[in-house]
């Protein structure tokens, strides 16, 4: 239950919520294969309604079935503790009002994700038989996703299929890792995830530190073949390559001036749910990720 935290589910446990084979819960009980966990969750009180704000949307395509939208950094997909507005939600909501309901009271219309500070491409279905088609094409695995990503030093080979199982990290709660198979039985505790990638260009620059260094840069495209949470940036991280301006899995202090890190959506192709026809949309880089590239390379 990744939207839990540890302090909530410790406390149904101390509130005799939690059971294990029938009998209440211990925090310290260890659990074994085929043992039933049931959690009486308590009762919540109702969601508000998400309110539609007038934020600005950068609208690259538009039918009677969906929107494809070129996000900015810095914007939450959809509200959730702590981003209960000015999410792209908020403002798809102000842009389309029928779309309240979608797929979802909380996610209306939402059929995939990107982290906060990821810009691109992002696709928003506008009624349920364009939700349930998009949904079946990404459970599928046959929308086609390229992003753009400058990562730290130099990466060999120049092209590579990256096969490594992510899941939730065991104890930073905000963290995914990479989970090997175990030697002896094969399995792995975290879900397959596949991403190909190609060199575009190696850079080096002046690195931000406490001395003056020479650094190296890789740009690479990147092909997600499976949809794992921040995938690309954790597959690269095990790789000891991490994306430029990544707190989370890099460097915790910016190395080249940008204050997110450099990932972005860049090339989505799908079917449109009404014609069935394939479609590819392009995002070009921000301004912010373009002027860091533009800089190295003069």
């Amino acid at each position: 239950m990744p939207e839990r935290s540890r302090s909530e589910v410790q406390r149904w446990i101390k509130e005799g919520r939690v059971t294990l084979v029938g009998l209440p819960a211990k925090a310290s009980a260890k659990v074994a294969p085929g043992d039933a966990v049931l959690i009486d969750l308590p009762t919540e009180p109702l969601p508000a309604p998400i309110a539609a704000e007038a934020l600005p949307l950068t609208i690259l395509f538009e039918d009677e079935d969906l929107l494809v939208i070129d996000k900015p950094a810095a914007m939450v997909v959809h509200p959730a503790p702590g981003h209960s507005g000015g999410t792209l939600v908020n403002a798809v909501l102000h842009h389309c009002p029928t779309l309240a309901g979608v797929g979802g009271e909380r996610r209306p219309g939402i059929v995939h994700r990107l982290d906060k500070d990821t810009s691109g491409l992002i696709v928003v279905a506008k009624n349920d038989r364009a939700h349930r088609s998009l949904q079946a094409q990404f459970k599928a695995r046959t929308v086609y996703k390229e992003y753009l990503a400058l990562l730290e030093g130099r990466l060999h080979p120049d092209r590579g299929r990256i096969v490594a199982s992510i899941g939730r990290h065991p104890t930073e709660r905000k963290q995914m890792a990479v989970f090997l198979p175990d030697a002896e039985t094969g399995l792995t505790a975290g879900r397959a995830a596949v991403t190909e990638y190609q060199v575009l260009r190696v850079y080096t620059a002046p690195v931000y530190g406490r001395s003056t260094s020479v650094a190296s840069f890789t740009l690479v495209s990147a092909v997600l073949h499976t949809g794992r949470t921040h995938q690309i940036r954790v597959h690269f991280a095990w790789l000891k390559h991490p994306v430029v301006g990544d707190t989370l899995y890099g460097f915790h202090t910016p190395r080249l001036g940008i204050k997110r890190q450099f990932l972005h959506a860049h090339r989505l192709r799908l079917r449109l749910p009404g014609s069935g026809e394939e479609q590819e949309f392009v995002a070009p880089l921000p301004a912010d990720l373009q002027s860091v590239l533009d800089e190295m390379a003069g």
